[in-house]
């Protein structure tokens, strides 16, 4: 966690190297000096500000999670299913190299699984009981290995990080572009007009509209890893099997926003919908599990 915490921050500082050096190439500072801008307080409070929100919903994922589909963690097995659930997830994480998954079910029609958690060693891997009827053994566990994969991938933390830096750019950007449009078009000469904050306002909905069709294509290229993962796990046609059994329900999640984007499944979408999709389409899934055979 600590060396993709790095990693995200290196990219975000060099970005914003870059960045200084176009607005000082291209005479913005200069301009927005006039304003009183402060180009590093202001990355430093978007930086809080844009880290900070993501950090607390990674740090709150499992409570959030158990609380919003009442998820049941599985303590002492009930009967030879739960049993089966448990070791089987402990055989995997021991494969995957993390530490043990709290295991749970959670009651929902459709067939479903997710996987939450801030720390890859102490995360929690929760089941549908729609899964659970729907799907035979063999089935189960492809879907389990998947979202076991998707902690030992680390996708929680880099999901965060990834919104994390998206949100500072999105804090970032629109004041600097409300700067300069409040001085040049609006003619403010002190301090901020009303078309900074008018500016402002909506720059910040454009492009955190933009920053999320980002966040969901890291989000649906993570799962094609993590079908791959769940392959090495359980043996590729049991993944591919899982996947089409989850064809015959896709599209009906009722999994709550918080939790969706780490659901097997997801929502269908076509045209611009696409673009804001989480999973992408079972049949390009399975299609990349058989090219990858």
């Amino acid at each position: 966690m600590i060396t993709r915490i790095l990693l995200f921050l290196a990219t975000n500082i060099a970005v914003l190297f870059v960045l200084g050096v176009v607005l000082r190439l291209t005479g913005i500072d200069a301009a927005l000096a006039g304003t009183g801008q402060d180009l590093w307080g202001l990355l430093v409070f978007a930086s809080v500000i844009g880290f900070v929100g993501s950090f607390i919903s990674l740090a709150m994922s499992k409570t959030a999670a158990k609380l919003a589909t009442g998820a049941r963690v599985i303590t002492q097995p009930r009967d030879p299913l739960e049993a089966w659930l448990l070791d089987t997830v402990a055989r995997q994480a021991r494969q995957a190299g993390i530490g043990m998954p709290e295991v749970a079910i959670y009651d929902a029609p459709e067939p479903n699984a997710f996987a939450t958690g801030m720390n890859r060693n102490h995360a929690l891997v929760a089941v549908s009981t729609g899964l659970l009827r729907a799907m035979n053994r063999d089935e189960v566990e492809a879907v389990l290995g998947h979202e076991v994969a998707h902690v030992a991938n680390g996708d929680m933390v880099t999901m965060a990080l990834l919104q994390g830096v998206l949100n500072t750019f999105v804090i970032f950007l629109s004041r600097i572009i409300g700067s300069v449009i409040d001085r040049v078009v609006f003619r403010s000469e002190n301090g901020y007009g009303p078309g900074y904050w008018i500016t402002v306002m909506i720059l910040q909905v454009l492009l955190g509209i933009l920053a999320s069709i980002l966040v969901m294509a890291f989000s649906r290229w993570r799962e094609f890893r993590a079908d791959a993962g769940g392959a090495r796990l359980a043996g590729r046609e049991k993944m591919i099997a899982a996947l089409e059994r989850l064809a015959q329900s896709y599209g009906q999640s009722t999994l709550p926003e918080q939790v969706e984007a780490f659901g097997i499944s997801g929502r269908q979408g076509g045209g611009l919908r696409r673009l804001f999709m989480s999973h992408p389409p079972i049949a390009e899934r399975i299609e990349a599990l058989r090219r990858a055979a």
